[in-house]
């Protein structure tokens, strides 16, 4: 009968989040000397927080949308600018 290492659980589940987050479009680093500082709306860490105004329609498929994708509306718009910003 052989011997195995038991494989590191631990560190497998760490490099996945890792990679999850990283892979989200707002997960990257950006050095901040690159970047110039944006001074609209309300900082929240280090991101900013604004207003919109939107037909209720169009909210209601946000939200469904935004919950059949298991994440916030927030997160899914800022998915859905990053998108149409990167083509």
């Amino acid at each position: 009968m052989a011997i195995h290492k038991k494989t590191k659980v631990a560190e497998t589940k760490e490099a996945a989040v890792a990679a999850f987050v990283t892979g989200a479009p707002d997960g990257q680093s950006v050095a901040v000397e690159t970047v110039a500082p944006y001074e609209k709306g309300l900082p929240k860490g280090n991101k900013r927080q604004i207003s919109i105004t939107i037909a209720p329609e169009l909210l209601r498929k946000v939200d469904e949308r935004a919950d059949a994708m298991g994440t916030g509306r927030s997160a899914f718009i800022s998915m859905a600018l990053y998108k149409a910003l990167k083509e």
